[in-house]
């Protein structure tokens, strides 16, 4: 496993996890874990994930989600295979799968197999739905925010529109992660492990919570966000002479410095402008010549007035900007060798503990590139671990 950096807050060290995942929601429990210290050791099948080949959208997946972890890859179609499985679940402090309900458990995987050897063991499933009338149904991160009413919140009315990243996928894997580390914490007390379950639907439908909970208040539905009644007169996206700009005025303060910022002097001495909600009420007055304002400075200049004013504001930027952000040059990427011996930079988690941000170098592992090392840890002596090899249940690069 790639060394942290000793700088680097590693609260989970010792922690040992090893994984059973494929995709986004699996593979990010054990991206964060590994972020903060544990040792992961990912179990791929012969010849590595399937989602390391993936095109287009899912090309970025294998990279960003499994970095800081060891490969083994592992035959559970055999005997010996899922022997060795078996060793590393015994040793293990955390197990993660997101396979379909029942995978595991009929390769003699399961919580209750595992546990009876290793009662500290805290398995963690990540599913589409938790126990219910849906848990046997397939489900991706698209999928529950079709369901949930994500994607119809994002898109304009009549056309559901799933969110611009694997957002359910990121945040149900937080979410176990969540989990995880309160099952560790009960550990302490009780000594025993337990068996922690989260999952994409139900991550979905606690993200538009606040919908549900609006239409409680109100008695009205929520509208999707493009038609929405915002809650402030000028929180929107607007188009300059180049690139477009997003701001918020939500606060009367930050109303009197939008307007000196922009010598909107008609506006602020209209006193009947002067509270929010009257704002709101007005904004079929006010945002055309807000907009017409905008469309005659560069988001360069519009930045600068707003720059140091409190007031909230965005550039709209595109993934590959990031790269270049000075924000996330001070510790928020690290350098990643892919699989193919290129350099780039990926985002580290993002959390600041004791003053130190995660983050260190790291080489994505080709497939079973650590079989042998991991092997060894579990006490296998090199003639074994040849004759497994040999028999084709454990693949090495």
């Amino acid at each position: 496993m790639t060394a942290t950096k000793t700088d680097s807050p590693a609260p989970l060290a010792g922690i040992r996890v090893v994984e059973f995942t494929h995709m986004v929601m699996g593979p990010t429990v054990g991206h964060i874990l590994a972020g903060l210290g544990a040792e992961v050791v990912r179990v791929e099948p012969i010849g590595g994930d399937a989602t390391r080949r993936l095109l287009g959208s899912g090309s970025g997946y294998f990279p960003m989600y499994n970095r800081g972890k060891q490969s083994i890859c592992l035959d559970l179609k055999s005997a010996d295979g899922v022997a060795v499985a078996r060793d590393l679940a015994a040793r293990a402090d955390v197990l993660v799968e997101n396979f379909r309900p029942g995978a595991l458990d009929r390769l003699g995987l399961s919580y209750e197999t595992l546990s009876a050897t290793n009662p500290g063991l805290i398995y963690c499933s990540e599913k589409g739905f938790l126990p219910g009338p849906y848990e046997e149904r397939t489900a991706l991160d698209e999928v529950a925010q079709m369901m949930g009413g994500l994607a119809y919140m994002t898109g304009p009315p009549g056309r559901p529109l799933r969110a611009g990243s694997s957002v359910v996928d990121v945040t149900g894997g937080m979410f176990g992660v969540i989990g995880i580390l309160a099952a560790l914490e009960e550990r302490h007390r009780t000594a025993r492990g337990q068996k922690v379950i989260a999952s994409l639907f139900e991550t979905t439908i606690y993200l538009v919570g606040q919908h549900m909970a609006q239409f409680a208040v109100t008695g009205k539905a929520a509208a999707p966000m493009p038609a929405r009644i915002s809650a402030w007169a000028i929180y929107d996206v607007f188009e300059t002479a180049d690139e477009p700009v997003f701001i918020g005025v939500v606060s009367d303060p930050l109303w009197a410095k939008f307007c000196v910022a922009f010598a909107l002097n008609d506006l602020w001495a209209d006193e009947t402008l002067r509270a929010n909600n009257a704002r709101v009420l007005a904004r079929d007055r006010i945002m055309p010549q807000v907009r017409a304002l905008m469309a005659t400075m560069t988001r360069d200049q519009i930045v600068a007035k707003l720059e140091g004013t409190g007031m909230p504001f965005a550039p709209i930027g595109r993934p590959e900007d990031m790269f270049d952000d000075p924000q996330l040059a001070d510790g928020g990427l690290e350098d990643v060798t892919l699989e193919d011996g290129k350099e780039t930079r990926l985002p580290t988690i993002p959390l600041q503990m004791d003053g130190k941000r995660p983050g260190a170098p790291v080489t994505l592992p080709k497939p079973g590139a650590d079989s042998r090392t991991v092997l060894e840890a579990l006490g296998y002596d090199s003639a074994r671990i040849e004759a497994l090899v040999g028999a084709g249940a454990v693949g090495t690069t």
